[in-house]
């Protein structure tokens, strides 16, 4: 029995972080139409605190957009939760540090005051009727005990899903595999898995993320992103072929893959 999985698509969001990369809002609307038509559970449409859309540019989307339902990413910051609301998208996808390094290093702040903010960020969203998902940044270097606490809390806040983030791309497929499998025993969330491509495994620790249970797996075309770049939509599909089902006819990819070139001119 062929597993179902469903497809983030971030191609929007995390892929416009490719360096020589820049998409005009009507870019974006047209990829979006491609994405949903190719049957993609969800797209991140940007980020609205940066303002380098209109929030009209998020309307439009949902306007447009039949299937894919659409999220946008806001930083763990109350003024950042309430930006994104602005822009009424279906789900509001929350970052989150767990790791010490980005915790006390990054931030200069502690444990009790990441889960004290974010359970504020999540009750503002939740109370605002849209749906919440919140993202594990750094999850491959996180302290395990407190990554566990704060998704035991944050389902209790009514959160039903969590994105396990390889932000730093260092997983391996037996790591990434574990951490999926450790949650899982702990919470009854879904998982989604985020993939950096750093040491060339992005691919390898989704497949082994969606083998040891996580539901969602994040993509983008071509596997454009941040530094190296992200898990590739097309060659997940096709390495996953006979294992899992994720909705998406792998075939039309290559159609939605040759807009994107022709809208970037470094691909």
């Amino acid at each position: 029995m062929i597993e179902k999985k469903r497809i983030v698509d971030t191609t929007l969001r995390d892929g416009e972080q490719s360096a020589g990369i820049a998409l005009t809002e009507r870019d974006k609307i047209e990829l979006a139409i491609m994405l949903d038509e190719l049957g993609v559970y969800e797209i991140e449409a940007g980020i609205p605190i940066m303002q380098t859309e209109s929030k009209d540019y998020i309307t439009e989307i949902k306007k447009v957009c039949k299937f894919s339902k659409i999220s946008v990413w806001s930083r763990m910051n109350p003024v950042d939760v309430k930006q994104a609301m602005l822009c009424k998208p279906d789900i509001i996808h929350i970052g989150a540090p767990v790791s010490y390094v980005q915790i006390y290093g990054k931030l200069n702040k502690n444990k009790t005051w990441v889960q004290k903010v974010l359970a504020e960020c999540i009750d503002i969203a939740i109370a605002g009727g849209i749906e919440v998902t919140v993202g594990f940044e750094d999850a491959s270097r996180s302290d395990e005990g407190f990554m566990i606490n704060t998704a035991i809390m944050i389902e209790r806040l009514g959160v039903k899903t969590v994105r396990v983030a390889d932000t730093v791309g260092v997983l391996t497929p037996h790591r990434a595999a574990e951490l999926v499998k450790k949650l899982h025993a702990q919470v009854d969330l879904n998982i989604e898995f985020h993939a950096h491509n750093d040491l060339g495994m992005a691919i390898a620790n989704s497949i082994a993320s969606a083998k040891a249970g996580a539901q969602y797996i994040d993509c983008t075309l071509l596997g454009i992103g941040e530094r190296s770049g992200n898990c590739d939509l097309s060659k997940f599909l096709y390495a996953t072929e006979r294992l899992f089902d994720c909705g998406i006819d792998k075939r039309k990819v290559e159609a939605v893959e040759n807009a994107l070139k022709k809208k970037c001119i470094n691909i």
